[in-house]
């Protein structure tokens, strides 16, 4: 990656935009993310976060962040709303810097579905792993049964790219995966529009 001096990547910048505010996540985090990723309806439209899901779990996953963050191998944000702060839901990059290239990921809680939260908070991350740290391409896979994902995505620019069919597999039934990339000059004509 472009830019690996630590102001750029560790400890991670908070991001802002009018709404919405992505920081790091805390151990004080684990209640919130037991609860709104223990919904059924997170667990059925991602590929890894199981059902039930309780809150050693999340502390577990939290307290994995910071080790992957000091090798650079991710870049994990709380979703916040900037008016009261409360956890929304969860965004990050799984970075490749061999490839200059990351995965793009993200759930947003039940009760925030609808609002735009997932684009908005999207959109701030692919613009720091763009811009900041140099990425040449993001690239995401999102459930086939699962639209709204794919909306999202569409909404930021992502161009579709494939489908793996039955390449995941979901409470015991195979699940396709549809594939979508974007590339550093597509979002950057994007957003210059």
């Amino acid at each position: 990656m472009n830019d690996t001096s630590e102001s750029a990547f560790q400890p991670l910048p908070v991001l802002n935009s009018d709404r919405l505010r992505l920081r790091a996540f805390s151990m004080s985090d684990a209640v919130a993310v037991t609860r709104l990723a223990g919904h059924r309806r997170i667990a059925d439209t991602t590929q890894e976060i199981p059902h039930p899901y309780d809150e050693a779990m999340a502390e577990r996953w939290i307290a994995s962040h910071r080790a992957r963050i000091e090798d650079r191998a991710l870049v994990p944000y709380a979703i916040t709303l900037v008016d009261d702060h409360r956890l929304v839901g969860a965004i990050s990059l799984t970075l490749e810097p061999a490839y200059t290239r990351a995965e793009l990921g993200y759930w947003i809680g039940v009760p925030f579905w609808g609002r735009g939260f997932a684009t908005e908070a999207a959109a701030l991350l692919l613009n720091y792993g763009f811009d900041r740290l140099g990425l040449r391409r993001i690239h995401a896979q999102y459930l086939a049964r699962n639209p709204a994902s794919g909306r999202v995505l569409e909404k930021l620019g992502f161009k579709a790219e494939g489908l793996l069919r039955q390449h995941s597999m979901k409470w015991g039934r195979p699940e396709d995966l549809k594939l979508v990339g974007l590339l550093s000059d597509e979002w950057q004509a994007q957003i210059s529009c």
